[in-house]
């Protein structure tokens, strides 16, 4: 869906099937990877930088990736060999947005469209899993970040906690009660004095005021609800209370509030919205006529509100609109209405449509749209013709350009943290709104994690613009003619003419079109409307819903052996070192030759390419299947489970970021909505070893680690069964002989990985692989366990019986290929015969959670230990005869320390 809008400080646009292909080892990358990719390249001449001309060959496949115009080349080496930072002779950073964000604006009298270029220092280089790390540990480095990003100061006052201070405010209030008026006080404000439940008590609030018409708590240290309910309903012409940011909310806020509105029926603002009963007080509160100077009276007769123009309601909970005091002639003069973020569910469009239009002078209006109103701009146009702007934007334009979904300014995303938060915590969430990417790499590969850089102070200083004046790009200089001698800089240039006193913006999303999720994306920087997303994601999780696996004929296993009729060995060509060792039963023999083979038992996937370069022909046996990518590939895998069973118990919640971005920003605001937990983790779709994988409650997070390559988001598993206070995973190995019919077969053979750290969810704990991830084999020490000790230990620790796990885990496992066979039937072939790996979590009611599907999984661990068998018939499983007993059920259609599933 395509839209218009725009988030400050410039103009922006707002708001707009499985693949026939197998597991493919690359990545769509990031613009900044492909500079840093292009590296390696360039760096392969090895000439020491000593002139322009040297410069530009060396760089030259930088220099194109960058965009920097030509002219500005000479200009770029210059201030790079001399190591010139001049950006401060030509702009000026100043504070905004009270001081929580900075902007850049030029201080010279003007500069013209591509006439300089500046270098811009990288203050902080990472990777992300040190990033925790070094803010503690390098000195100076949380200090300089925090004020860069403007969280090093607290937005609440100095603690206090006596009495005295809350009785010089009263004294204070009664006084100026005194020289406005007859000396009742009606409006009274004591918020974060940290009043407690017995300091309420001994105040006598309602015997010294019993006149109040507002009071607000807001910010105390309220707990009690039995308190709070006392002292409050003892206010018989009360009109507004706030008790916002008091703990007695966080356990009985719905409590509290029906048992309040019971008792005082006149209320109409309760904690910052309104109640059923809102009408001419509230409305005033929010058009600025009532407030401390002038509280309003309870029992106030005259309508003062004939003389409002503007009128913000927004965000105030509201489900009837269409009150008595809400009409034309209570507000015959309303210009500007702003009714965003109420959901009016008592309403009908027609109804609040025809309410709206009697408004004789009602000319701008915002609203969510989708909404209360509808879901199309043009639509709401033209039911209110008298409307000239829409959502800040004119009414003309919309027309014209067609958009049906639109927005106005949006506001930045400041980020949140409370007076005790560390200020490495502070940082660690407000960097996604500064920091940038790229990937080293070499002449051998791409490097597999990325680097994350924050400019300087005055890089940072760039706020976005749809219609930037500037650009940025990263940059390596290699002084050296390589890599190795290579300095990371960024490099900025103006796209247009600017003025002195002009606002300096870049885009931040440069590149990335409607096509990319745009606007989607913006809300790692910007306030989107959160209603447009809840829509899309209720859309989606109500057709998962209603999806259910359809039926299918799941005959008896037909499966045959395929042993030679003259009894020789199957000739097996592998290029797996733990198949060519223990394949050792005598009906397989190895040969060196693809084409000479019977079986092609590879790593590697089998293409047209590598058929005819190997002589591999259609009439060999081989263990991949057709489309096995339905499978293997992390986002394939989700949509092949949703589109056969919908959003079953053991997957948990998966989005594909590069389609569904605006259902995961859904949920995610949905579950903030009801405090849910909203840990999430993030993993490539065709990466293993959980390379570029990352845990986060941060949304902002979420959207900007799209850029180091295509992902899933998934629910976070944050209540899982530990194993001596350690989170754990089950590797599985299923046999698949047939997908139609259907024929699987589980190993009895399984074993467990540990995590070396006790479990956390502590902030920090966030980025220590050896806490949330189990895969030690190529970092960190292996957690050895024998699968026979591991159930041993875990049915004592728990109380449980493993084979129920079993049995539960069995039945997920055969719904994962039921889902493949149904959604895919494409993958069945009489020639292919595979083993996947299938990796399981427990939740804490002991519930399996599936978490991949490997193709060819490392089956070291079942080659080096002999195992005692907890499931099947029992007995012990012998290292040297796994493979042995894969390919005897395989290709021999016997059976041994295996299951039909």
């Amino acid at each position: 869906m395509s839209a218009i809008g725009r988030p400050g400080p410039v103009k922006t646009r707002r708001f707009t099937e499985l693949q026939n292909q197998k597991p493919q080892h690359c990545l769509e990358v990031h613009a900044a990877e492909r500079v840093a990719t292009m590296v390696a390249m360039a760096g392969t001449a090895n000439r020491k930088i000593e002139s322009y001309e040297d410069f530009t060959k060396v760089h030259a496949l930088l220099l194109a990736a960058s965009g920097l115009p030509e002219r500005l080349h000479r200009s770029l080496f210059e201030k790079l060999s001399g190591e010139s930072f001049d950006g401060g002779e030509h702009f000026q950073i100043e504070p905004c947005k009270d001081g929580r964000q900075r902007r850049l604006v030029l201080k010279s009298p003007s500069m013209a469209k591509d006439s300089d270029v500046f270098l811009v220092d990288h203050a902080w280089t990472f990777r992300l899993s040190d990033a925790y790390k070094q803010l503690r540990e390098v000195p100076g480095l949380a200090e300089r970040m925090g004020s860069l990003m403007c969280v090093d100061v607290d937005v609440s006052s100095d603690e206090v906690n006596d009495e005295r201070c809350v009785a010089e405010v009263l004294e204070i209030e009664v006084g100026e009660a005194k020289e406005k008026g007859d000396g009742t006080l009606r409006w009274l404000e004591l918020e974060e004095l940290h009043i407690d439940d017995d300091m309420l008590l001994s105040l006598a609030l309602p015997t010294r005021f019993p006149e109040l018409v507002a009071l607000s708590l807001l910010g105390n240290k309220l707990t009690s609800a039995e308190v709070v309910v006392q002292e409050v309903i003892k206010f018989k012409h009360l009109k507004g209370i706030w008790l916002n940011n008091n703990p007695v909310l966080k356990n009985c806020d719905s409590d509290l509030a029906g048992v309040i509105l019971k008792e005082l029926p006149e209320l109409e603002i309760y904690n910052s919205t309104f109640t059923s009963n809102f009408g001419e007080w509230a409305l005033g509160f929010c058009a600025g006529l009532y407030g401390n100077d002038n509280p309003g009276n309870a029992d106030q007769a005259d309508t003062p509100l004939h003389t409002v123009s503007d009128l913000d309601l927004s965000n105030r909970n509201i489900h009837n609109l269409i009150k008595k005091a809400f009409s034309p002639i209570c507000l015959p003069s309303l210009s500007y209405l702003n009714i965003r973020g109420n959901p009016l569910e008592q309403n009908s469009v027609c109804d609040l449509l025809d309410l709206l239009r009697r408004f004789p002078c009602l000319r701008s209006l915002e609203v969510d749209i989708p909404g209360p109103l509808g879901g199309s701009a043009i639509e709401i146009l033209e039911a209110l013709p008298n409307i000239s702007e829409l959502n800040g934007i004119s009414a003309s334009k919309i027309l014209e350009t067609r958009k049906h979904v639109i927005d106005s300014i949006l506001l930045p995303r400041l980020p949140e943290w409370t007076p005790k938060e560390p200020l490495a915590d502070r940082i660690i969430n407000a960097m996604w709104q500064y920091v940038m990417t790229y990937r080293l790499a070499d002449e051998e590969k791409l490097d597999e994690t990325s680097v994350w850089y924050v400019m300087d102070e005055l890089g940072s200083a760039l706020r976005h613009s749809d219609e930037p004046n500037f650009r940025v790009a990263p940059f390596l200089f290699m002084p050296e003619g390589n890599l190795a001698s290579a300095v990371s800089y960024s490099i900025l240039w103006p796209t247009q003419n600017v003025l002195k006193d002009d606002e300096c913006t870049r885009d931040f999303l440069l590149g990335i079109g409607e096509d990319k999720q745009r606007s989607a994306r913006l809300t790692a920087w910007f306030d989107t409307p959160e209603n447009y997303f809840i829509r899309a994601y209720e859309k989606h999780n109500q057709e998962l819903l209603s999806t259910s696996l359809i039926p299918t004929t799941m005959k008896s296993s037909e499966t045959r052996s395929i042993r030679r009729p003259d009894r020789c060995p199957l000739r097996v060509y592998t290029d797996i070192p733990h198949v060519e060792e223990y394949l050792t039963h005598p009906a397989f023999a190895i040969t060196k030759e693809p084409k000479d083979a019977d079986i092609i038992w590879t790593s590697v996937q089998v293409d047209e390419d590598m058929k005819k370069a190997t002589g591999i022909t259609d009439q060999q046996y081989i263990n991949q299947f057709p489309f096995e990518a339905c499978l293997v590939m992390k986002h394939h895998l989700a949509e092949t489970i949703q589109k056969a069973h919908g959003s079953p118990l053991w997957l948990q919640p998966t989005y594909n970021l590069e389609t569904h971005l605006s259902q995961l920003i859904g949920d995610y605001f949905v579950r903030k909505k009801v405090a849910l937990d909203n840990l999430w983790i993030l993993k490539p779709w065709n990466m293993a070893r959980t390379i570029d994988t990352t845990v986060t409650d941060n949304l902002p997070a979420i959207i900007r680690l799209m850029e180091t390559g295509p992902k899933i988001c998934q629910k976070y598993i944050e209540r899982p069964a530990l194993f001596q206070g350690k989170k754990f995973d089950l590797r599985y190995i299923v046999l698949v002989r047939s997908m139609h019919p259907l024929d699987t077969f589980l190993s009895d053979c399984f074993w467990v990985r540990i995590a070396n750290n006790q479990y956390s969810l502590d902030r920090s704990s966030l980025f220590e692989y050896e806490t949330h991830f189990t895969v030690m084999n190529y970092r960190g020490g292996i957690n050895h366990k024998n699968s026979n000790d591991f159930v041993r230990e875990f049915e004592e620790e728990h109380h449980v019986k493993w084979l129920d796990i079993h049995t539960r885990v069995r039945k997920m496992i055969r719904s994962v290929f039921e889902a493949a066979a149904v959604a895919h039937p494409e993958m069945h072939s009489p020639k292919s015969r595979a083993m996947y790996g299938v990796d399981v979590m427990l939740d804490n009611s002991y519930q399996p959670k599936l978490l991949e599907v490997t193709y060819c999984p490392d089956c070291a661990r079942a080659c080096k230990y002999d195992m005692e068998l907890v499931v099947g018939e029992g007995g012990v499983a012998k290292s040297h005869d796994f493979f042995n007993n894969v390919f005897r059920c395989l290709f021999l259609d016997e059976f041994s320390q295996v299951s039909p599933l």
